[in-house]
Formats: structure tokens, sequence, C-alpha cells
């Protein structure tokens, strides 16, 4: 840590003492960026994962341009189901789109363990390039979707409005499901170990579907591998972050996974969590994305309540709830930046 410039991000993850609260945004290298569209103008969004310069020079836009105090490398997490074996497509406007969607034992029986260093040596050698390109100026994040959202999008063959797909696998096929969870479960493993041999300082798993589980199935189908993939990382001190989207029910068992912090969606309350969990893990969050299209008398002060909500001491990185809106003024993220910079310093007594 000590090495870093700017280590403020790993010291809250750590609840160590700091002097303001550390903030990055997720999904702060896109769309809402004119300088990532640049980008972007000049290879499609697959090949810009894939090319090392390209994910190197856009992880680290956000910290120049509205000057947070983490990056998180360029990616997707479906590279690992491509990486599986899968074909993965990027379709404009549409998302994500996973062929021969995952609907059987036969089909799970064809997929590979991978090997992150073969498989996707692209993603590390992006680490390796923006890490020197950083030259210690901010720790840099690595990430991976959850088993059970990896699976969801494997079983769904893409995003989905009712989820029937996934939940007919789970209740029809549930060995098989498990047998494949398993399978995920050392794939991210192993993947975000590489990742910090790499040079990450820190990791997310995002459990982006966590929430539409019941409490009973979320225990079983996710939580139970979340557990499994943060017990096989391999790691020195680096911070284990855990989002699992919608997921109000199990903060107690999210808690004790083994996570560092726990990431929290815009409807909690940051306080209420503080006092339920606070003592176990660092947390993250929570600002509603859809504050940004608000002025800046609204961003204020809807910053300085969560902030006021944590309350004193470290153990707090700001956040937005989930993944800033693609037509979002950067003005307006720039600000919420400089808002925090400046309004949590009063919450810290180094």
């Amino acid at each position: 840590m000590t090495s870093l410039k700017n280590d403020l991000f790993l010291r809250a993850c750590k609840k160590l003492p700091i002097e303001r609260t550390p903030i990055w945004i997720m999904r702060q290298a896109g769309r809402y960026l004119r300088e990532y569209r640049a980008v972007r103008e000049k290879a499609d969004f697959l090949t810009m994962c894939k090319t090392p310069e390209l994910a190197a020079e856009v992880t680290i836009q956000p910290v120049d341009i509205i000057g947070v105090d983490a990056a998180i490398i360029f990616s997707d997490i479906l590279v690992i189901p491509e990486a599986m074996g899968m074909t993965l497509e990027m379709i404009e406007s549409k998302g994500p789109k996973l062929y021969d969607p995952i609907r059987n034992i036969d089909q799970i029986d064809k997929l590979k363990k991978i090997d992150p260093t073969q498989d996707l040596n692209y993603v590390l050698n992006a680490v390796s390039l923006t890490k020197k390109e950083l030259n210690n100026r901010v720790p840099l994040i690595g990430f991976s979707g959850s088993p059970w959202t990896l699976m969801t999008y494997m079983v769904e063959g893409g995003g989905s409005k009712n989820f029937s797909e996934i939940k007919k696998f789970i209740y029809n096929q549930p060995k098989a499901a498990h047998k494949l969870l398993d399978l995920i479960s050392d794939n991210v493993a192993d993947y975000l170990s590489a990742k910090i041999e790499a040079g990450v300082n820190a990791v997310q798993i995002f459990d982006t579907w966590g929430g539409i589980l019941s409490p009973n199935d979320f225990n079983e189908f996710s939580l139970q591998y979340i557990q499994k993939v943060i017990s096989k990382i391999n790691r020195n001190d680096e911070p284990i972050i855990v989002f699992a989207k919608g997921v109000h029910f199990l903060l107690d068992k999210l808690a004790t996974s083994g996570a560092d912090v726990i990431g929290l969606d815009w409807t909690m309350n940051l306080g209420e969590v503080r006092n339920k969990i606070g003592d176990k893990v660092a947390l993250q969050g929570n600002l509603d994305p859809t504050i940004l299209y608000a002025d800046d008398e609204k961003i204020k002060e809807e910053t300085k309540n969560i902030l006021s909500s944590y309350g004193f001491g470290s153990g707090h990185i700001f956040n937005l709830g989930h993944g800033i809106l693609p037509d979002v003024n950067p003005s307006k993220a720039k600000y919420l930046v400089e808002v925090v910079k400046k309004e949590s310093k009063i919450f810290h007594k180094v």
C-alpha cells in the first residue's frame, strides 16, 4: 500500500484511518465520457477488451478526467464464459448474446477449466500495462461476475426480463446447476488470483442477479459459491469486495463470507447497514445513479446525506449504488467526486 501516492481506497477497505472518504464509480470507464467514445470509434467493445493498449487507455481516463481514487480495469464479466468455450457477441444497443445457451449437463461437460494465463492473457496484459501507466497514482481494481450471475447469462443466453430459463434450470436440474457453479467458481477464483498476480490491488465480485433469488435459493445457488471463490483466491492483503445487487436479506451472511467490503445498492440505508454489519466489514456505496441527472445542489445534498448516514470513522468507500448511466454529463460525475473529497473530511480525524 505504501508505494501508492493515493492509497485512501485500500485503507478504507481495511478500515484503517484516512483523511477523507475515497470515491470511485462503477462503470466509470464508459460511454458517458467523450474520451471513451473517441476510443470506441476505433474498435468494437470486445476488441477494446482484448487490446491491452485500448483497455489501459480507457481504464485510466476517469482518473485523469473526474479524479476518482481508484481505477477499475476495463473488461467484461462475460470473458469467462467465452474462455470456457461459449461464443460471445456484443450487440450494439441490445447487449451481450451467448450462443447455444447451457440447458443440460452434456453441454456443461463440454465447457473447459480455464487457464487465465493462456485463455485470458489479454486481460492480464491489460492489467500489467495499466499498472505501469498509472505509475502508482491510485490503486487498480480487478473484477469478475459471481458464479451465479455468470451462470445466469450462460443459461439465459444474455439478459432477461423474467429469468425463466435459469429458474427452470435450477429447479429441474439442480445437480447440473451445482456442477456448473462449481466449475465457474474454480475459474473465477483462478482468474481473480491471476489478476492479483498481474498487479491489481483489490478485486470486486459482481453478483448482479443475486437479487432475483429468494433467500433460500440465494444461500444455495449464490452465497456458497461466492464463499468458495473467496476462499480459493490467492492474495496477500488485497481486499475483496462483494456487490450483490438487491440482496437486502442476507447482509449478515455476506459480511461473514470472507469479503473485506460489501457493496450496497441505492435502496439500502447506509447507516442502518453499518449498524448491522459495519463492525465486520467496510461498506461501499450507495448514491442512486440517477441523482447525477439532478442539479449540483441536489447532488451535493444527497451526497452529504450518505456521508452523514455512514457517520464518523473509516470503512466507507463512496460509490454509486450501481453503474453510472451512459447519458450522464461527465461534469456531474466530476462534481460528485469534488463534493465527496471536500465534504467527507469532517468525518475523519487522523
